[in-house]
């Protein structure tokens, strides 16, 4: 199995959500590798570790979120792995709820959520994001 973290999904993933009209709700489970040290492409100087500047993002990106009738459901550092096998672990795992694929593609690219991105870029190092849907 090949695993490649990420820091953002492709353009043609990004279409796909958009044009699925499922009202299914869909349940987000982030993966998230962070720098150790945050590296801001505008040259900024912030002497802050990547999970901070990735606090950064999703204390607002939570508030939206929940503002579009989305809600979280699970955040935790990853403690270990029991079952299979990775090279490297990622950090945390959190799982986010959306109200429909749709709904998480229009919020994924608002121009508010577009501004965050600057702290989200800086501060991970990659990620996996696994969508799933109930049984």
């Amino acid at each position: 199995m090949k695993v490649e973290n990420a820091v953002y999904p492709t353009a043609a993933g990004i279409r796909a959500l958009a044009d699925d009209a499922s009202s299914t709700p869909v349940a987000m489970l982030n993966l998230l590798k962070f720098r150790k040290k945050a590296l801001y492409k505008d040259g900024r100087a912030d002497d802050i570790s990547g999970l901070e500047a990735y606090q950064r993002y999703s204390a607002a990106m939570t508030k939206i979120v929940q503002r579009e009738g989305g809600r979280i459901l699970f955040a935790g550092k990853v403690a270990g792995l029991v079952i299979g096998e990775v090279g490297e672990l990622w950090d945390v795992a959190a799982i986010m709820e959306y109200p429909s694929r749709a709904a998480f593609q229009r919020i994924a690219t608002l121009p508010e959520v577009r501004a965050l991105a600057v702290h989200r870029e800086a501060g991970l190092e990659g990620q996996l994001l696994i969508m799933t849907e109930s049984l």
